[in-house]
């Protein structure tokens, strides 16, 4: 079965530095495939890369079709989206403007359908509507994310970082939501530092160092590797 989604080679470049050097992955329809590794090993490059965000070298494939060459938002129309790190919401506009803004390049006449998806997903959100975005805590504004790029009908949804700055408790809600959009038939790709609850979720796991990958397996594999635990999950 060939790959819904796959990086093939890809090399990324800031001036003479090279932050990413011959990554390889790839993620089949339905799956939810995890990327782990520490600060600055070149995860958030290479969503951005795969994105259009930042120009690269190799191959981006959607589909078995090159989309490489294509804009951000001819890939959005295709199908891949992201939830960046760092959340990008709209902070002066309600909850519901920024889920709506999520749908802007649909053509469809599903969007109240699918925001009626989302509050039925995310009871806060649904609850906080009216309120602007950036009056809510840390976990809503992930709900928020999570919600946005949903609207886009996502067929690939890539995630950085979604557990980044929440409490352990808000962490394993944001984890279970992802495993229930997983089962909805989204297909995920998620960077993540918590190695423990990414690997806990996904089904196949890679290891990026220092801009190469130096380990990959099914998750449950890597969960039991000595080094890996050594240097990942020694505090889970």
């Amino acid at each position: 079965m060939s790959a819904l989604f796959a990086l093939e080679d890809l090399h990324v470049s800031y001036g003479k530095a090279e932050a990413l050097r011959g990554v390889s992955l790839q993620l089949n329809q339905g799956g939810l495939v995890t990327v782990i590794g520490r600060n600055g090993a070149g995860k958030t490059t290479m969503l951005n890369a795969a994105m259009g965000l930042l120009p690269a070298r190799g191959r981006v494939k959607l589909d078995g079709v090159e989309i490489g060459s294509l804009e951000v938002e001819e890939r959005c129309e295709r199908g891949l989206c992201l939830a960046p790190e760092k959340r990008e919401l709209f902070g002066e506009m309600s909850v519901l403007d920024n889920l709506r803004l999520g749908a802007y390049s649909r053509r469809d006449r599903g969007v109240d359908r699918d925001l009626a998806g989302v509050f039925s997903r995310f009871p806060r959100l649904s609850e906080r509507r009216r309120q602007h975005a950036n009056t809510l805590s840390g976990g809503e504004r992930q709900m928020l994310t999570l919600g946005r790029a949903l609207m886009m009908r996502p067929r690939v949804l890539m995630l950085d970082e979604p557990s980044l700055g929440l409490a352990p408790l808000i962490v394993r809600e944001i984890f279970r939501a992802i495993a229930a959009l997983r089962a909805t038939g989204v297909s995920i790709l998620l960077v993540e530092q918590n190695a423990r609850a990414a690997l806990e979720t996904a089904d196949y796991g890679y290891v990026l160092e220092t801009g190469e990958i130096s380990t990959q397996g099914e998750a449950k594999a890597l969960l039991d590797d000595p080094k890996l635990v050594a240097s990942y999950l020694g505090e889970g």
